[in-house]
């Protein structure tokens, strides 16, 4: 005691303002000791007589990886958790208390302890899960892909916090994997609108869902989850652009919203019965076959190459159930998320509508496969200038569009004929009406006395037959 009352004199000697900051070091010491009693009050003894442990920072658990397993938890975390009510058995059943720390374990690896966790979420989130089944991550984990997302990936058990609570976006579990395509988003329209609005802008969750996660490129997902936030789109797009709803349905939003990107055009084998995109059966690689049997030089598919394909996937008595829908994209994803404000956004028709337009330079043909990922095969651009391959250019062809010159003038030619027609069969009746009437009036004049004669020997027989 007398050691410390001298080194606290000797503190005050040497600081004027040291009886103030003293004074606030007790007050946040007098803080502290409640708020550490009101969290171990909140948990029930055995989740503390957990915590008192494993609150203690160490080395961690080496697993017959090599890698190191970390086994700390806090206890501050932990009690602002979504799992604070969670009771550690719950989720680690497998324990038993009395062993406890004092048996082995054996852990091949950090991925396997992940694994094998797995179930544990599957009890309470079993609706989450089974969006999660359906995705594009748990396909790639029955695929034996070892760099697919886990439960724990993405979601820290010990201290997940509510979706509801908006951190920063360089927080997000998705920056993980797709580190480059983060980095786009951050700075595109949406990335700044989340930094400076919060969670009123969307971020990845918002646009891919948080567990039912599809492949990008599969069907119309990204298209829809576009109109979930900008529903008026196709009717303000009215206001400028010619058939707009057309172009909705063939073309990508950012091809017009990410004006610096590279485009391609992607025609996708399409079920037209089942209406969606045809998939390639798990082990039965039948597109790539296909097309690597057809392109054997590597040089594109050409016009017959794909006619032949489509043949092929409309076996006997599915004629026409697999079609081509072409669809324009942007070329990756990355530039997928380098969205503009849309002041920026493309809105010269000349673009795409002229004679040698850059987004019809790259084209690609699409299947997707058992993941849901896309499995593409080059296609020379000369099939959208083919007569042969107008199945190609189904679901965006459009008259002027000057990809294949003669489906324009045969058009052309159709629609004159349907308004020249009618148009010349009028103008020839009217022009013909006077001399129409004038021989009209000539038969009726010749018919009068014909009648007149006739009608005379009718009477006299009459008259013979009544007497």
């Amino acid at each position: 005691m007398s050691t410390l009352c001298t080194l606290t004199d000797r503190f005050l000697l040497l600081r004027p303002n040291s009886l103030f900051l003293l004074g606030l070091f007790a007050l946040v010491l007098s803080f502290a000791g409640p708020r550490a009693h009101a969290q171990e009050s909140a948990l029930a003894k055995e989740e503390l007589a957990c915590l008192r442990c494993h609150d203690k920072v160490g080395p961690g658990k080496t697993l017959e990886s090599g890698e190191v397993l970390s086994l700390a938890i806090s206890t501050n975390a932990y009690v602002d958790s979504m799992h604070k009510d969670t009771s550690c058995e719950d989720c680690h059943d497998d324990i038993d208390a009395k062993t406890h720390g004092k048996t082995i374990t054996p852990i091949k690896s950090k991925r396997d302890f992940a694994l094998g966790m797995r179930e544990s979420c599957r009890t309470c989130h079993a609706k989450n899960f089974t969006q999660y089944d359906d995705s594009v991550h748990a396909a790639m984990i029955k695929d034996g892909n070892k760099e697919a997302p886990l439960c724990s990936d993405c979601h820290n058990a010990h201290t997940v916090r509510s979706t509801k609570t908006a951190g920063p976006i360089a927080a997000t579990a998705c920056a993980n994997c797709h580190e480059d395509i983060f980095k786009a988003y951050a700075k595109d329209v949406h990335g700044l609108a989340r930094v400076a609005n919060g969670k009123t802008a969307p971020i990845c969750a918002d646009c891919h869902k948080s567990h039912g996660v599809l492949a990008a490129s599969l069907g119309n997902g990204i298209k829809d989850a576009c109109l979930t936030c900008h529903e008026d789109s196709i009717n303000q797009h009215k206001e400028w652009l010619p058939n707009a709803g057309r172009h909705f349905e063939a073309i990508s939003c950012p091809v017009c919203h990410a004006p610096t990107a590279q485009r391609r055009v992607n025609l996708r084998l399409y079920d037209n019965v089942a209406m969606k995109q045809v998939s390639e059966k798990t082990g039965v690689p039948q597109f790539e076959k296909l097309t690597l049997a057809a392109d054997a030089k590597d040089m594109g598919l050409d016009e017959r190459a794909l006619w032949s394909l489509l043949k092929e996937f409309n076996q006997e008595g599915s004629e026409g159930k697999t079609v081509l829908r072409g669809r324009l994209e942007v070329s990756s994803g990355i530039e997928a998320h380098q969205l503009s404000e849309k002041s920026k956004a493309i809105k010269d028709c000349n673009v795409c509508h002229q004679k040698g337009a850059e987004p019809f330079q790259s084209v690609s043909l699409t299947i997707a496969g058992p993941d849901g990922r896309p499995i593409r095969h080059g296609v020379q651009k000369d099939v959208l200038t083919s007569l042969l391959a107008t199945e190609s250019v189904r679901g965006f062809y459009a008259i002027g569009s000057t990809r294949i010159k003669l489906l324009d003038y045969l058009l052309l030619v159709v629609m004159l004929g349907a308004i020249t027609v009618p148009v010349g069969h009028m103008t020839i009746k009217r022009l013909f009406k006077g001399m129409r009437d004038k021989l009209e009036a000539e038969k009726k004049a010749a018919r009068a006395p014909a009648e007149g004669q006739d009608s005379t020997p009718h009477r006299r027989a009459d008259d013979d037959t009544s007497k």
